[in-house]
């Protein structure tokens, strides 16, 4: 992996850290379905403003293939981690979507575009554990509810997982812009009825409306762009290696604009997780060095 596609996940992270704590913030007042519709649709806008200014086309042809994709990497996940906000604390949902890494190298190995090794396998238990260094968190009641909303964690970040060798597989023949301008609109009709029958319970209050501005542009939009991007240069395992770098930003970004406390655990997590990113992408600065500088 080249030093910049590395750099790029690590400011995906930076995103979508951030999207967990928007959630707790929006979900509670707009409700899941308008908070999902929401997001889709600020990032269907964005990415056609795009498509439009770069004069490229939409790939409708490939409707089906887009809409399959946008069930598995939009409307599904979107949906079921808005729905998870109202009940679990971000830190869980976070920590819950690590396992991303996990079913994205299943999934990869299974459609045969990447290979499990003792390297990969490493970065995810080591993953693991920075993640739960980090977060430290404390005891949640396990009744019905809790139980239930981490399961539905699980199963987007389940969606997440599957769905990244079948975007790689996509990016053969369509661009990333077309891709997330055509999953981002397809997901905006998936969630349309689901948005319009919960809509007179929304509460469209100015904190809710940035929380989901900034969700919408950015950490969906503009994010899902930059990903399809670097998806095109790196294995499906690696583009999914932002999971666990995203609870270090979650924290972080409570910390800065929450005043939420930082664990004792967050500088040796910070660092297992780095090594987990670079076990799993096979990022390796030494090696590049090495090319770089050879010896005479």
């Amino acid at each position: 992996m080249k030093t910049r596609h590395f750099a790029q996940l690590v400011g995906l992270s930076a995103l979508w850290g951030a999207s967990f704590l928007f959630l707790r913030i929006a979900s509670p007042l707009l409700g899941p379905q308008v908070m999902a519709f929401g997001r889709v649709l600020l990032a269907t806008v964005t990415l056609a403003v795009l498509m439009a200014a770069l004069r490229e086309p939409w790939p409708w042809r490939h409707w089906r293939e887009l809409l399959r994709l946008s069930t598995l990497s939009l409307a599904a996940p979107f949906l079921l981690y808005a729905w998870a906000a109202l009940r679990l604390p971000a830190g869980y949902s976070a920590l819950l979507n690590t396992t991303v890494v996990l079913f994205g190298a299943l999934a990869s190995a299974w459609f045969g575009q990447d290979t499990l090794n003792a390297r990969k396998l490493l970065g995810c238990a080591l993953g693991f554990v920075g993640v739960g260094l980090i977060l430290q968190l404390g005891p949640v009641k396990p009744d019905a509810a809790t139980i239930t909303a981490a399961l539905a964690c699980i199963v987007a970040a389940a969606c997440y997982g599957t769905s990244t060798p079948l975007m790689k597989r996509a990016t053969n023949h369509m661009q990333p812009l077309a891709i997330a301008a055509g999953i981002s609109a397809a997901a905006m009709v998936l969630l349309l009825p689901g948005a319009l029958w919960t809509l007179p319970q929304a509460n469209f209050t100015p904190t809710a409306m940035v929380a989901l501005l900034i969700m919408g542009v950015f950490t969906s939009g503009l994010a899902y762009w930059l990903n399809l991007r670097i998806i095109r240069h790196v294995s499906p395992v690696a583009a999914t290696s932002p999971a666990f770098l995203i609870p270090v930003f979650g924290v972080t970004w409570g910390h800065i604009f929450l005043g939420e406390t930082v664990s004792s655990g967050i500088f040796a997590g910070g660092a297992l997780v780095l090594l987990a990113t670079a076990l799993v992408t096979g990022f390796n600065p030494l090696r590049r060095a090495e090319i770089d500088n050879p010896k005479p």
